[in-house]
């Protein structure tokens, strides 16, 4: 068995496991347990999948969460956004994020374990996605939180089901469920919770019985159009330029408490009032 990779150990909100056949396991979560996004979530993910795409020793990679959700609520972002420099930095991030996780040479599984509620652009950017009964797609980061959906939601949500259903997703709120996700073309198969890792597992094990260069290319062929797309017109980069500049004319977020008092704040909550997004608000991490 090869040396376990030293960037295994690196990352507190990732965690990695490879069987011996070239089948890296990603799987977030939040001390051990499921995810309450965060700052420290958004600033490991870029570095940690340039790890992933130079470590060679990766043929197959599948993503999942911890335990019966993906990400499925946001917790206090703990790091200033009052400038255009502080914005800087989750923007960089966000950039660098879907490039260096376009740049992983490998084909990737997404297998979604519960509600992704937050960043569920990330359990269905696969080459194969795969989801649990129990899972939920929306985008309650944004625009329903007062945010510009800038951060290549934009792009990926219209690209997966449509101009106008992508603009009612992410300006409602709307919730698509496991089922309807799979009538969408959205995700590929749908299974029960049980079922999702074997599944993945199956499936992932299947392709590394193939040669490494036919995996590689493989993977370079379909996630080509990807690369073009966050590259394109409003991409990521200029994306989060808007965010930013209606971010900081607007003055608050919900992510640092600073919308309480806020009465554009309660304006939007009588719009959307199913919306669960107050920072603090609902699953703690688990210790």
């Amino acid at each position: 068995m090869s040396k376990r990779p030293e960037y295994f150990d690196k990352y507190e909100t990732l965690k990695f496991d490879r069987t011996d056949d070239g089948v890296l396991t990603v799987r977030w979560h939040s001390n051990d347990g499921p995810v309450l996004y965060g700052a420290q979530h958004h600033q490991e993910w870029a570095p940690a999948f340039t790890d992933i795409g130079n470590d060679r020793g990766n043929r197959v990679v599948v993503f999942t969460g911890t335990g019966d959700v993906f990400i499925d609520r946001h917790g206090e972002w703990g790091a200033p956004i009052t400038t255009p420099r502080d914005f800087d930095v989750p923007s960089w991030g966000e950039k660098m994020m879907f490039r260096r996780m376009f740049e992983i040479e490998a084909p990737i599984i997404c297998a979604c374990n519960g509600p992704a509620l937050i960043h569920g652009e990330l359990m269905v950017l696969g080459d194969i996605n795969l989801a649990s009964t129990t899972a939920r797609f929306a985008d309650e980061g944004h625009f329903t939180a007062g945010e510009v959906p800038g951060d290549g939601v934009h792009i990926l949500w219209q690209e997966l089901i449509g101009i106008n259903r992508a603009k009612y997703f992410l300006m409602t709120g709307q919730h698509i469920d496991a089922q309807e996700a799979l009538r969408l073309g959205v995700v590929n198969e749908v299974l029960e919770p049980d079922q999702l890792m074997p599944r993945a597992m199956e499936l992932a094990h299947q392709m590394a019985t193939y040669d490494d260069l036919t995996l590689r290319y493989t993977r370079q062929c379909f996630v080509d159009r990807w690369k073009q797309l966050f590259n394109d017109q409003v991409g990521v980069g200029y994306g989060m330029a808007l965010q930013a500049l209606a971010h900081l004319d607007r003055g608050w977020m919900v992510w640092d408490k600073s919308n309480e008092g806020s009465e554009h704040y309660r304006s939007l909550r009588r719009l959307y009032p199913k919306d669960r997004a107050d920072a603090g608000e609902g699953r703690e991490a688990k210790s």
